[in-house]
């Protein structure tokens, strides 16, 4: 008879969770050379020594961030395309995807500006992979609204976008000033709209 996680086995993951969230805020404050085992430890409240129960290197933690990112990415953006429309529906659902996932994601998309080329080769190839994988998602919602420009056009689009809605870090400097995070989130889907259908 099968059974569900143990306690240990849901504290261990509770841990690993925790260790991946403060590693992608040290490596977005400090960079990749610039944080120790120790300092990831330390973040989470055990020694640097202790990481290695949960990844085998710092490498192998920073490709646990970029893979799993670029997997949840490209999840739920299927997700948000199965869920049909129009493809102007379509479209706008994605801007919407993308923006909320950059406005909860800010260290993770300095980490992935910054740190890609730390990558292990594996590693970089299924990001890579994934990211094309998803673009191609955009393409394919942008092709069903306008069948004439090429997937080529279509993809200088959709990467377009990707950086206006990625400049969050800076949005959210923005709604730390004074904006509230509404008015951002807004002014990001209404600008990823015009980037793209222009």
């Amino acid at each position: 008879m099968a059974t569900g996680p143990t306690h240990r086995d849901r504290a261990k993951a509770d841990r690993q969770a925790a260790l991946v969230r403060e590693a992608a805020r040290l490596f977005a404050d400090r960079g990749f050379a610039g944080v120790s085992l120790e300092d990831l430890g330390t973040a989470v409240g055990f020694s640097g020594p202790a990481v290695y129960r949960h990844f085998p290197n710092k490498q192998a933690l920073l490709g646990e961030i970029l893979v799993g990112v670029s997997r949840t990415l490209l999840e739920g953006g299927r997700e948000v395309v199965a869920a049909g429309g129009t493809p102007d529906e379509a479209l706008d659902a994605l801007i919407a995807f993308h923006v909320d996932f950059a406005l909860s994601s800010a260290d993770v998309i300095r980490v992935q500006d910054r740190e890609l080329a730390s990558l292990g080769d594996a590693d970089l190839h299924t990001v890579r992979r994934l990211q094309r994988e998803y673009v191609e998602l955009w393409v394919e919602v942008l092709s069903r609204r306008r069948p004439s420009p090429s997937a080529a056009d279509q993809r200088v689009r959709a990467h377009a976008c990707f950086g206006l809605i990625n400049s969050t870090p800076h949005s959210l400097q923005a709604a730390r000033d004074g904006s509230a995070d509404a008015d951002v989130r807004g002014i990001l889907r209404e600008m990823a709209r015009a980037s793209l259908t222009a």
